[in-house]
């Protein structure tokens, strides 16, 4: 059975747990044979800083019986800090230019997006700023140059999004998306990559927020959801 503790925790987890830890709640609790994270009164609150794939049957179990949040942070500015190769060296911090996005979250998502349907879950992608700690291991890694993520550190919390339902993460399409769209119309609207696209239409999909409607070329359509879209075939 999988079961989480603070041997197994990583700095961003445990400084994100102590952030969002309010006066009375437990930490790290046993419930139904698991270790919650956090319990605030009767919610149980998951940090997942990785691959949502790792908690996907603790959280199918829970939510059949308790509310459950599940909480996501997204680098929304890092800073990457590199260990000198050698003693005699210097570490070499410099920011990154890359930015996170709310839409990031679907690259998890993928893993149960269904469990949006449930009313004991919802999820919180909380935009952080963080420092990322990288040593050189050798070898070739890919656009990394050898160089291995060691840790994430949590510098500072900037916004909290909560995602109650499919409705709410629906909102996360861009409003000059037309009415029927392809993955790529949806990609380019986003200013983002195609695979970011096509892991929130399968998302929204399986949610029944949007609707394939019908092909554009190779290229399937999709349409967002309400009463009077009929799924053509």
């Amino acid at each position: 059975m999988n079961r989480i503790g603070e041997l197994n925790e990583q700095p961003l987890h445990v400084t994100l747990k102590a952030w969002y830890a309010r006066p009375g709640d437990r930490l790290e609790a046993p419930v139904d044979g698991y270790v919650i994270d956090l319990v605030q009164g009767e919610l149980l609150i998951e940090i997942q800083t990785g691959n949502f794939s790792n908690i996907r049957r603790k959280l199918n179990e829970l939510v059949a019986y308790y509310p459950v949040r599940l909480i996501y942070p997204i680098a929304a500015e890092k800073w990457i800090l590199k260990l000198p190769r050698q003693d005699s060296a210097q570490p070499q911090r410099r920011k990154s230019p890359k930015r996170g996005r709310l839409e990031a979250v679907f690259r998890e998502l993928v893993s149960f997006p269904q469990l949006l349907l449930e009313d004991n879950f919802s999820l919180e992608v909380v935009l952080i700023q963080e420092e990322e700690l990288r040593r050189y291991s050798g070898g070739k890694r890919r656009g990394r140059a050898g160089w291995l993520t060691v840790e994430r550190r949590l510098l500072n919390v900037v916004t909290q999004h909560v995602f109650e339902n499919p409705a709410d993460l629906s909102a996360l399409l861009p409003a000059e998306l037309p009415e029927e769209f392809t993955t790529l119309d949806l990609a380019q609207a986003l200013g983002g990559p195609r695979g970011l696209a096509q892991k929130m239409v399968y998302c929204l999909r399986e949610m029944g927020e949007i609707v394939q409607v019908g092909k554009r070329g190779r290229a399937y359509l999709y349409s967002r959801h309400h009463p009077s879209i009929l799924l053509k075939e």
